[in-house]
């Protein structure tokens, strides 16, 4: 069915999509970017599916009210990185410096965003795979490979290769998280499934992890809020 636009002033752009095994029209509002995209089976025509759309209007309104907007990051922003937080600030030197609780970016300010962001993803790599490793040796399996990606759908992956993927967000959580999160992964390589043998895994290499998840569920889409392009 495609893109079009939600129903109202102002508008809002929406998604149809057709789904086979649906058995009745669905919302669904995006945590990372609050993309509203209405699910339908088919023979709904796209008539009925924008009046169904019309009558949540006011739902949708609701909800994407309360959403987190894109942060440009620049100076005076604020990100916990490792665990650590910093200020953002403008500097007027040709490189990212470090130190102070303080991330001082190079000029221009469009290309020292870049450069924070290349920083933030050396960060990443270096604490996913000390994790990756940390939990690997303990597991007695090895990993072929670690890549970082700017994922929304997931945190990380395993595949039956034994591939790591992460998205390099993760350095932007609490520790905690992180490391779950490649407990997790790494757990596959042993477990290539969500069984009960699968979280015996995760148990036995991180421990309890229900706060991580919740931290995940409840926060961690507001991580893809930071931009560093214009």
């Amino acid at each position: 069915m495609g893109v079009t636009t939600f129903p109202g002033n102002p508008e809002i752009p929406l998604k149809l999509r057709k789904n086979a095994r649906a058995r009745r029209m669905t919302l669904r509002i995006s945590r990372v970017d609050g993309g509203v995209t209405l699910t339908v089976p088919r023979g709904v025509s796209e008539r009925e599916a924008l009046a169904f759309a019309e009558e949540k209007r006011d739902w949708v309104v609701g909800h994407l009210s309360k959403q987190v907007g894109p942060e440009l990051v620049g100076s005076g922003s604020r990100l916990d990185v490792g665990g650590q937080s910093f200020e953002i600030v403008q500097g007027s030197e040709k490189r990212l410096t470090i130190g102070d609780g303080r991330i001082t970016l190079p000029t221009p300010a469009g290309k020292g965003r870049i450069h924070l962001q290349t920083w933030l993803k050396e960060q990443a790599r270096i604490a996913l795979t000390c994790a990756s490793d940390r939990y690997a040796e303990r597991l007695g399996r090895r990993y072929t490979r670690l890549t970082l990606r700017d994922t929304r759908s997931r945190w990380g992956s395993c595949s039956s290769a034994g591939a790591l993927m992460y998205s390099w967000r993760l350095i932007l959580a609490p520790k905690f998280v992180l490391d779950y999160v490649a407990a997790h992964e790494v757990a596959h390589l042993q477990e290539m499934n969500h069984s009960a043998d699968f979280w015996r895994v995760v148990d036995q290499l991180y421990g309890p992890h229900s706060d991580a998840r919740s931290w995940l569920r409840h926060e961690g889409p507001k991580l893809h809020r930071f931009r560093f392009d214009a």
